[in-house]
């Protein structure tokens, strides 16, 4: 990479409750999709970052899990990584579902951040779905809590407000020569790409059937002679009953999923995508410190 005086780089941790449409918001600052999403609530699990270019400025987007209260190791892992993410950064980024209301889990992220001495953001996100009466008292009451230095109103889905939100996040970052090469867009690997997409599909096709106990087990990523990758994983879950709702009738629900992973994998990478799918029942991975280094994940006590 070629340095120049004016280039500038820098970090912004963006924080959440699950569902504020962070993926989506790191999705769309960096102009590609880089980060899973789903309807449901604590779809991202480890921190991932997004690489977006403003002008001379590189942002180094960190989509954190949402930060709930955890009841599991799993929930301990996923909101440690969160509060990990935002070691460093030169902006805290709060971002918060403007439709839903400002409940203990944004208040208690809020009150969180308020001492610190990073800079902060607000960002109220979803304003196209909205009620606009609510907008100003959710920014009162969260202004009340935290000296914000700058708030914005967004929507991550439809693009309203971004160009003005990226623009005042480069304009913050500190001089410095970028920390990747201008084509790449995230620091995750295509074999965690790969176990990531598939999990989103579980959860895009699945949607309350199968609950938070899968993952993905990536065990084998190889290259073929002729450009093409072979991709084989392992989805992994509790009980015979989810292996069975994963499975679908007659294996119609996993060649589904395989076959649209498939696809946005292809599509991804620029090149063919051969990928096989197992279903295991294994009681109890979410305490498998294997899993959790698999996973980009710290084991917690």
């Amino acid at each position: 990479m070629t340095y120049t005086p004016t280039q500038k780089c820098g970090l912004v941790a963006i924080l959440g409750a699950p569902n504020a449409g962070k993926s989506t918001l790191v999705n769309a600052l960096v102009g590609q999709k880089v980060a899973i999403v789903s309807p449901k609530a604590q779809t991202t699990r480890v921190r991932l970052m997004g690489v977006a270019i403003e002008g001379d400025t590189q942002l180094l987007l960190v989509d954190t899990p949402g930060i709930f209260e955890p009841k599991r190791r799993l929930d301990r892992a996923m909101v440690q990584a969160a509060w990990g993410g935002a070691d460093g950064a030169d902006v805290l980024a709060l971002v918060v579902d403007a439709k839903g209301g400002l409940g203990s889990k944004v208040t208690t992220i809020a009150e969180a951040i308020a001492h610190r001495p990073e800079p902060k953001y607000l960002i109220l996100n979803k304003v196209d779905l909205a009620d606009k009466g609510k907008l100003l008292l959710h920014a009162e009451k969260l202004t009340a809590m935290v000296q914000f230095d700058e708030i914005f109103f967004v929507s991550a889905s439809t693009g309203d407000g971004l160009p003005e939100l990226k623009a005042h996040l480069a304009n913050r970052m500190p001089d410095g020569p970028w920390h990747f090469p201008e084509d790449q867009v995230s620091d995750a690997s295509e074999r965690s790409l790969a176990s990531e997409v598939t999990r989103e599909q579980l959860y895009l096709q699945l949607h309350a059937e199968l609950p938070y106990a899968s993952t993905i087990e990536t065990e084998q990523y190889l290259e073929r002679e002729d450009g093409s990758v072979e991709i084989h994983q392992q989805i992994l879950v509790e009980r015979p009953t989810q292996r069975a709702i994963v499975l679908g009738k007659g294996g119609a629900r996993i060649k589904e999923i395989g076959a649209r992973a498939r696809t946005e994998l292809a599509g991804i990478m620029g090149r063919p995508v051969h990928l096989y799918l197992h279903v295991k029942v294994r009681p109890g991975w979410d305490d498998e410190r294997d899993v959790y280094r698999d996973m980009g994940l710290d084991w917690v006590d």
